[in-house]
């Protein structure tokens, strides 16, 4: 398995180099760098603050190449001394650089929105992977029957609600009228931080519940019709032993596929919820930095959340050994 995973890791080097040229492109190539400045400087900015602003931040170079004829051509230094290579090796050596917001460190940034960012997704994704199993597979047990068809209408009524309105409802009732929990705000400190976190957990679960239960449902109907299982049925096996010992086994192949997805929400944070409950993590982060058009910021997420979802890739075919002994690593 070692030879496998280092064998991925060198496949995984073009495809970060092209994710490193494409949010090149769409960071420096479609914004020209004096628009970039003139968004960060009073709208009334001389051009004199705006090349200082420009050279203060290594922005004062060509574009792709420093050639004679090039717009910003510095005479004197190599070919390569140009924004694109700069931007390559930056992000090869994750040197992110400083928000053009706040002039902070990006990565000081990332390492303190991580850590609010997991605390929510990280419980919210586990529970919601093990409720929308259970479920799913309860509702296979009874397939055909009238709690299958109820189970199945409580999931799309689960599905038909928005988000927004999931957080409109715990905040307005659990937080505002009845007070169980905060509202709006985190906090790290002991049994504080749990009751910050309950309202956002929980409506991450309610959000992901039913699609999840309908999806897996599915998977495992399929495993239930496949011959294997009318074959352990026709030997004698209970109808219990071969939904948890061969149907969840094999369904969880296809399961395990879906979840990688869920990967770079993990690490990063969700958008909307957390600029809603107030949780300065790196989905608010996110939000914050698109509303003030920084740049920097925008593209160190770009850029970090294609690497988690290559390594997340590679998890998963990880996972599909350690769950079916039939796989090997070659």
């Amino acid at each position: 398995m070692l030879n496998y995973v280092i064998r991925r890791l060198f496949y995984m080097v073009p495809i970060i180099f092209c994710v490193m040229v494409i949010t090149f492109f769409l960071f420096f190539g479609l914004v020209n760098v004096e628009t970039m400045a003139r968004t960060q400087l009073p709208p009334r900015a001389s051009q004199a603050a705006i090349e200082n602003w420009l050279h203060q931040r290594h922005y004062d170079k060509p574009l792709y190449l420093n050639m004679p004829g090039v717009q910003r051509y510095q005479a004197g230094q190599p070919f390569y001394d140009s924004l694109f290579f700069a931007n390559i090796y930056d992000l090869a050596t994750f040197n992110f650089g400083d928000s053009l917001a706040t002039n902070r460190h990006i990565v000081t940034m990332f390492k303190e929105g991580a850590i609010p960012s997991l605390l929510v997704t990280a419980p919210a994704f586990f529970l919601s992977l093990v409720l929308a199993v259970s479920f799913s597979l309860f509702l296979v047990y009874v397939r055909a029957s009238k709690l299958d068809a109820v189970g199945t209408i409580f999931c799309v009524m689960l599905m038909s609600i928005p988000v927004i309105v999931y957080v409109i409802i715990c905040q307005w009732v659990l937080g505002n009228l009845l007070r169980y929990f905060p509202a709006y705000g985190f906090s790290l400190h002991g049994f504080d931080a749990a009751r910050f976190l309950a309202l956002p957990i929980a409506v991450l679960i309610l959000n992901e519940l039913g699609s999840d239960t309908r999806l897996y449902r599915a998977i495992f109907l399929e495993e239930v019709r496949a011959d294997y299982v009318r074959t352990a049925s026709a030997k004698g096996l209970s109808p219990q032993v071969a939904l948890f010992k061969h149907v969840l086994k094999n369904g969880m192949i296809n399961i395990i596929t879906l979840t990688v997805a869920a990967l770079p929400t993990l690490i990063l944070g969700t958008l909307v919820l957390e600029d809603f409950f107030g949780i300065p993590g790196l989905g608010s982060l996110s939000l914050t930095s698109i509303r003030t058009t920084d740049y920097t910021v925008v593209r160190a997420v770009t850029y970090a959340g294609s690497l988690l979802y290559l390594l997340g890739l590679l998890l998963t075919d990880i996972c599909y050994a350690l769950v079916d002994p039939r796989i090997k690593l070659k």
